[in-house]
């Protein structure tokens, strides 16, 4: 019998953590001035991605064998190609960890949306849903965006 409560509670835990998973992919997160970083702080692999011509640089930290990964690259640069202002560039931290460790980045796809200065505006986790991504963007976009 007491398997069967162990099973059960193993299967309410996953459950509820698949739900939690689930609820936060994709949802934007503004950085707040405490915790928005200039290029000087950033990895030197996140600072060269940086577009000094457009207004926002989404950087998309992915991984290897990622699905979701493959899923936002496309979405990231359809969404750069169609929004003025807007660069998108994909860094592949699978060898290199640290990068990820150094903006605490804890799952991929996460996307950082730059300024061109390294200013941190907003991250992503998970697959951006696009017309969110655009209203949140919007402050930080030319007028034409």
């Amino acid at each position: 019998m007491i398997g069967v409560w162990v099973l059960l509670g193993a299967l309410v835990i996953a459950g509820v953590a698949g739900w939690w998973l689930r609820a936060d992919n994709g949802r934007v997160r503004v950085s707040s001035a405490t915790t928005a970083s200039a290029a000087d702080s950033l990895p030197e692999p996140i600072r060269a991605a940086l577009d000094p011509g457009a207004a926002v640089t989404l950087v998309q930290l992915s991984t290897t064998f990622c699905a979701s990964c493959r899923q936002a690259g496309k979405l990231l640069t359809s969404f750069a190609a169609d929004t003025t202002g807007v660069s998108h560039v994909e860094l592949d931290v699978t060898d290199e960890p640290t990068v990820a460790t150094k903006v605490g980045v804890m799952r991929t796809p996460t996307t950082l949306a730059l300024a061109a200065d390294g200013t941190e505006l907003l991250r992503v986790g998970g697959v951006p849903k696009r017309d969110t991504l655009l209203d949140a963007l919007r402050p930080h976009l030319p007028a034409s965006a």
